[in-house]
């Protein structure tokens, strides 16, 4: 018997599955207590089942789905936590059977590759649902879907029955991505184009990774007139183009790339760093002292910045360790993989959409050709710079929108401009996903077709699991002829796999040029 499974992300081991350690650092004991935890929350679910779920409920079952996700939690006691308190909520309904733990991965391949998808995009959307509650935003329809598909996750169903329930999780993950946009957007502003240096200026400051708006608000708050600056990393780089985020002066830039390389990055970095979400990585012992955890991240040995009341958070230790760290001495230079030292970010629905007339005018003269959206999860995996030689080799008369850390393998480019228009532009998060939507949906009503007809092609990388939540929505809306990779997940079996091709054209990637020949002709 191995000592563990885990076949949640696209770097799993073999391409089959972690069965000794997760390939991500998490450990055998970890990856069991977040399987227990998913079985308890099967249970919470059901004892739920024809009542209204509590607050406290709600809480739970997104909190625990999050903690489960790629590179959030590799903390064994924190996860016990969490088993605990779902334990104790769930007596609150009477009770209710767990799912047994072993029945979670096996039974026939199918059936379990279905339960597995479903099981994967509700940890993803939990991630997005979080982060709207915490900006004071929930949809009890999104809400009551988490404990009905963890229902599921503990239930038998046909193929056609997988497949239907993924398809409304697929339409309700698209309400719970507006949820986030509203919440966002509600909080901090429309993002606007904004130009995000590379490097870091002298003195003491902070590194800032993941997703957590509220969190960089918080901290940005804190250390206002401390003489200590903050630099995004990874997925919190779109934060600049937020107007009620980037108005604080000491939001200086964004440190380093993606999230695969932080390890190297912060190695003897003089600064604290942040993290409010995945990904994290096992940190060296270089930099492991100035690491700190907030939310459901959890490492141990690093310190964790708890939610105190009213959902405020005391960042006093992250800004004393700054202090007391003292930065650079002098001014410091970095680039992009790709060379550059300026990035750009804030090109979200508004700003895209505000110039919709300009970009139906490109369509109609013929100076845009194309649109690509290239977009997803970076990852360590090679294969990955596929990526980069595929936007490099678009033609010039063709636009690229990206978004999500997949980005960092080209957003150092300067491919030029199209009518005024950039030809990459950032829009944002993955979560912004959801403004990539309605552009398409809003290009596809200017020009009267479908958004399968518009010249428009989604180039995709997947590696966690908010990645899952995000196909399944654009499957739900019935956009096909995704090109995917690097490589397809695990847990994806070779029926469903030719249920996907057939039904919605999924295609594997193969190179740039071959891609790009089959794209454009």
């Amino acid at each position: 018997m191995s000592a563990m499974f885990c076949y949640q992300c696209e770097q799993t081991a073999g391409g089959k599955g972690c069965s000794k350690v997760g390939v991500c650092g998490k450990q055998p004991e970890v990856a069991n207590k977040h399987d227990q935890l998913t079985a308890a929350l099967v249970g919470l679910a059901r004892a739920v089942e024809g009542k209204s779920p509590s607050k406290r409920a709600a809480e739970l079952m997104m909190q625990s789905l999050f903690a489960t996700v790629t590179n959030v939690n590799f903390d064994a006691a924190r996860i016990d936590q969490l088993i605990d308190a779902v334990e104790r909520e769930k007596e609150e309904y009477g009770g209710a059977a767990n799912l047994p733990v072993d029945a979670l991965w096996t039974g026939e391949m199918d059936a379990v590759s279905l339960r597995s998808t479903l099981l994967l995009g509700l940890r993803g959307m939990a991630a997005y649902a979080w982060h709207a509650y915490v900006l004071g935003k929930e949809d009890p329809e999104v809400t009551a879907w988490f404990f009905k598909g963890m229902r599921a996750i503990g239930a038998d169903h046909s193929v056609e029955g997988w497949l239907e329930l993924l398809m409304e999780f697929g339409e309700v993950n698209l309400k719970c991505m507006a949820l986030l946009d509203e919440a966002n957007t509600a909080a901090y502003g429309h993002p606007v184009p904004t130009k995000v240096a590379a490097d870091v200026e002298k003195g003491p400051f902070i590194v800032v990774s993941g997703h957590d708006l509220h969190d960089l608000k918080q901290l940005l708050e804190q250390t206002e007139g401390k003489g200590i600056n903050i630099y995004t990393h990874g997925e919190m780089l779109p934060a600049h183009g937020y107007p009620e985020l980037k108005k604080y002066s000491h939001l200086k830039g964004n440190f380093g790339t993606a999230w695969q390389n932080q390890q190297k990055e912060f190695d003897g970095i003089p600064a604290p760093v942040l993290f409010t979400t995945n990904c994290l990585m096992p940190p060296k012992a270089s930099y492991a002292d100035r690491v700190f955890t907030t939310a459901v991240v959890g490492y141990p040995g690093l310190r964790h910045i708890p939610e105190g009341p009213g959902g405020k958070k005391d960042f006093t230790p992250v800004i004393q360790k700054a202090l007391e760290l003292g930065g650079w001495d002098e001014d410091r230079h970095f680039t992009g993989i790709n060379g550059g030292s300026e990035l750009m970010t804030g090109f979200a629905r508004n700003t895209v959409l505000g110039v919709a007339d300009k970009v139906i005018e490109a369509v109609k003269s013929g100076a845009i050709k194309h649109f690509f959206l290239v977009g997803g999860c970076d990852g360590a995996k090679p294969g990955r710079n596929y990526y980069t030689e595929f936007v490099k080799q678009t033609p010039k008369d063709t636009v690229i929108l990206t978004l999500a850390c997949g980005k960092y393998r080209f957003n150092d480019l300067d491919l030029g401009e199209i009518g005024g228009l950039p030809r990459i532009m950032d829009m944002g998060q993955c979560n912004d996903a959801y403004s990539a939507i309605q552009v398409a949906l809003a290009l596809a009503q200017a020009f009267n077709c479908g958004v399968n007809d518009l010249p428009l092609t989604l180039v995709l990388s997947w590696y966690e699991q908010k990645a899952v939540c995000i196909l399944l929505t654009l499957l739900a809306l019935g956009i096909k002829n995704i090109y995917l990779g690097p490589t397809l997940p695990a847990f994806i079996s070779p029926n469903v796999l030719q249920v996907l091709v057939e039904k919605f054209g999924i295609k594997p990637i193969s190179t740039p040029e071959e891609d790009l020949k089959a794209i454009l002709g």
